[in-house]
């Protein structure tokens, strides 16, 4: 096991490198940081030297070798902590970063989880009974959990909360934007709590329908199966088998769903904290990309890389301790 670690571990090293290059070419062809420094900076566009000062301090040269050179320039200050700043407004871009970038795990955290848990809930429940009235509403729910887009129950979910609730009684039942009111200062948990339930509702609809069906047809597969069958002719009680034999096995290929999804936590909420104005990556990376803020922008890139491969080295150590069959070494 310690010897599969390192080697994946050792894997993710060159495999950062080409991405984060491959990304680095691609955000200054996309983004043209120059142009971009010389829209937010008039005035110093307009002075020749002080350009060629800032391609040299940034590594903004021309041409396949001035890439190259730029990238590793780039590298060496990433890894030292050397940050470039902003384009807009000359801002160290760690402090903003880091505070979009707990937002946005704590929002993706509590969604995964209450997705999550429902979802093997709902797809347990199905699957003890397959063919039956609740199997067949948890496919139908989950079939309409799948259709409706974050963007569609977003803004139902806010004109029921909101609009519709505040022309019944007075006032909106639940805020729609943001995680504090306006002008609020300090960290108050219970109001924060209050502000992230419809977001938390919105990215937990589509999880829970994917990890229903998922859950319902790796279960089914597994009750089916010989072994257990063998199990139950033992005199092995049926929630012995279900909970000691089958729900393990059916949780493998869950669990490369469940890497993959909160891997992309970080980078994946772009459409839900847009709509909800929630001050997390998702809204770290549009004001960036907006800005054409090339700074911005490709440590946001580091941080979403190396969160999916961390989480898919999990996943495979997840497999071992859930399957002793599976042998990483």
């Amino acid at each position: 096991m310690l010897r599969f670690i390192v080697r994946r571990l050792l894997w993710a090293i060159p495999t950062l490198f080409i991405v984060t290059f491959v990304v680095y070419c691609a955000l200054r062809l996309a983004t043209n940081p120059l142009a971009s420094y010389a829209r937010a900076n008039p005035r110093i566009a307009k002075q020749p030297e002080k350009m060629a000062q800032y391609i040299e301090e940034n590594g903004l040269w021309p041409g396949i070798t001035g890439y190259i050179r730029g990238y590793f320039l780039w590298l060496r200050g990433f890894l030292t902590g050397n940050w470039q700043v902003s384009i807009k407004g000359s801002r160290p871009v760690w402090p903003n970063l880091k505070d979009a970038l707990i937002n946005t795990l704590r929002l993706g955290i509590m969604a995964s989880i209450v997705g999550i848990s429902i979802g093997l809930a709902l797809g347990i429940f199905a699957a003890l009974k397959p063919g039956r009235l609740r199997d067949t509403a948890v496919n139908t729910g989950a079939l309409i959990g799948f259709s409706i887009q974050p963007f569609i129950s977003a803004v139902l979910l806010q004109l029921f909360f909101a609009v519709q609730w505040a022309k019944w009684f007075g006032e909106p039942l639940l805020p729609t934007s943001g995680m504090y009111p306006p002008g609020h200062t300090g960290f108050d948990p219970v109001l924060m709590l209050k502000y992230m339930i419809l977001p938390v509702i919105v990215v937990s609809i589509q999880t829970v329908a994917a990890y229903s069906r998922y859950m319902r047809a790796s279960l089914l597969d597994v009750l089916n199966s010989d072994y257990l069958r063998t199990a139950r002719s033992k005199g092995i009680s049926e929630r012995r088998v279900l909970v000691k034999h089958a729900l393990r096995n059916a949780m493998v290929p869950i669990v490369t769903l469940a890497a993959l999804d909160v891997g992309a936590i970080v980078g994946g909420l772009i459409i839900s904290e847009a709509i909800f104005e929630y001050p997390g990556m998702g809204m770290f990376f549009l004001t960036a990309e907006s800005n054409g803020d090339f700074p911005e922008l490709m440590p946001w890139m580091v941080i979403v890389t190396s969160s999916v491969i961390l989480f898919n080295l999990l996943a495979d150590l997840a497999y071992a301790w859930l399957d002793p069959r599976i042998r990483l070494d």
